[in-house]
């Protein structure tokens, strides 16, 4: 077993690494930019080591760097988290030749895996079924477009998080897509390569989180809806889904598995698919990393997914078999961002200045957040992320809903209101979603008269913070323009789903 980890990220992915470290009784190190300094991973872990300036390039994503911290600082082991150089086989291969363990899969099939045209090329070997489209970059993609048909979507080779994609529905928009997507690709990614898929539309997007071990042992842990989405990036995840029976459960898990074998898989990963309204499935991508969304799979299967990472990289067995698992109940993800879903999603920075957080049977919240963190403007707008258990999805939903309105975060503004939204959309509720739901949805803002309704009670509640009278507070006016939202009392109540014209 490690003695030490090193932990390569921020927020709460680094305090839940850290947590699992601590329960393993291996020491844990922080790395920390300027702009993270009192951070609560910092905190908890063991040692911590300044990595650099604020921004990320210079900080989290500064490979020689780290390694050098992880040398001074004695750890064997780095744990990537998700994000940063999480899918870096670079950096994979930096930790190899430092003789530091990276706790993740070989650089090798990171780098397999990462280039999304030859991942296809592989699944389309071992007998997954792939999503129509391009196999090898010598095929203009004019010539690709017009074999499979439009509509089409463009996709970056090097790519992931919806950057570099593009949905093009007429031959003639084709040229200015690829344009843009190409120059989205290279500031990205540092490359300009695209290829493209046919757009397949109404389809849920379904993921199998896998485990393997360095023995060959591999295991499928259920699935997970991903389909609410924004522009490529979910926002909602569910455990299971109710896009499947038991038998298209096992016959997608059974296909996850033939994949990871065939490539030699090790330590967690996630196999992407897309699923038609015949119940078809494709094969979208792998991730080769811990997913943020892995703790709906952990509620409903009683896993660790950070301890199994850490012990299997420590070239341990997988301590339970495909037989050992059972999905027990239903569970839901939101995640909490610095946003303004009621203003294009745009960030909030700012600080916070009070925090409630919800709790209570099945409530989950993994959060590094706390009150007086500043939100910068230098990394994700991740917050936490909110995870509801019931003994099935009814209760999953009441119980999410419930842990919402407890969910109070004052001094920026949130997307809280918009999950709120979803989970009393009755479309949602009936489970009747797909990968284009928000698309046909737009929050509809409060009137005038709540909004002077949601001042006052903020005014009152300032009033009774500073412990004086309401009347020091000037009158609320319709001005104000006050959003409900940013001050998370629970005044979002009266927003509602209308139907986008």
């Amino acid at each position: 077993m490690f003695r030490k980890v090193l932990v390569a990220n921020r927020g709460e992915i680094a305090l839940r690494v850290v947590r699992a470290c601590r329960e393993l009784g291996i020491r844990s190190v922080a790395i920390y930019s300027e702009a993270d300094r009192n951070a609560l991973h910092v905190r908890h872990a063991d040692e911590a080591y300044l990595v650099g300036p604020s921004p990320a390039r210079e900080s989290y994503l500064n490979i020689p760097r780290i390694i050098e911290l992880a040398r001074r600082a004695g750890a064997d082991a780095i744990h990537p988290g998700y994000g940063f150089l999480s899918e870096n086989p670079d950096f994979a291969q930096a930790c190899e030749e430092a003789g530091i363990a990276f706790i993740g899969p070989p650089p090798s099939i990171i780098r397999s895996m990462g280039n999304k045209l030859r991942a296809r090329q592989v699944m389309k070997e071992a007998g997954i079924p792939v999503v129509p489209g391009s196999l090898h970059m010598e095929h203009s993609l004019e010539e690709e477009a017009k074999r499979i048909g439009f509509p089409i979507m463009l996709k970056a080779v090097a790519g992931g998080g919806g950057k570099g994609m593009r949905t093009v529905f007429r031959p003639e928009e084709l040229p200015a897509a690829v344009e843009m997507a190409r120059r989205e690709a290279a500031s990205a990614f540092g490359d300009e390569a695209l290829y493209l898929e046919k757009f397949l539309e109404p389809v849920r997007h379904l993921e199998v989180q896998l485990i393997a071990d360095a023995y060959g042992n591999v295991v499928a842990l259920g699935e997970r809806e991903c389909s609410i989405q924004r522009r490529h990036q979910k926002m909602i995840e569910e455990a299971p889904s109710t896009a499947l029976d038991e038998r298209q459960r096992m016959e997608l898990m059974a296909l996850a598995s033939r994949a990871a074998k065939v490539i030699g898989y090790q330590n967690v990963g996630t196999l992407e698919f897309l699923v038609d309204g015949d119940g078809h499935f494709y094969f979208l991508e792998m991730n080769t990393r811990l997913q943020v969304e892995h703790p709906v799979t952990e509620a409903v299967t009683g896993t660790d997914l950070v301890m199994d990472q850490i012990l299997v990289a420590a070239k341990e067995r997988l301590p339970y078999s495909q037989e050992d698992i059972r999905i027990t109940g239903w569970a839901i993800e939101c995640r909490i961002a610095a946003e303004d879903p009621f203003n294009v999603f745009l960030p909030s920075t700012g600080t916070v200045l009070r925090l409630d957080l919800p709790g209570g049977p099945g409530v989950r919240v993994d959060s590094a957040i706390y009150e007086g963190m500043e939100v910068t403007h230098h990394y994700d707008s991740l917050l936490a992320k909110l995870v509801c258990w019931g003994r099935h999805r009814k209760e999953a939903i009441a119980r999410m809903r419930r842990a919402l309105r407890e969910f109070k975060v004052v001094g920026i503004s949130t997307n809280i209101p918009f999950h709120l939204q979803v989970m009393e959309d009755p479309h949602f509720v009936a489970g009747r979603v797909d990968t284009s739901y928000l698309e046909r949805k737009r929050p509809v803002r409060i009137s005038v008269e709540e909004e002077e309704e949601a001042a006052v009670i903020l005014a009152a509640l300032l009033a009774r913070e500073a412990r004086v009278r309401p009347l020091a507070f000037p009158l609320p006016t319709s001005r104000w323009r006050l959003r409900a939202q940013r001050f998370g009392y629970g005044l979002w109540e009266p927003w509602r789903w209308a139907r986008s014209t």
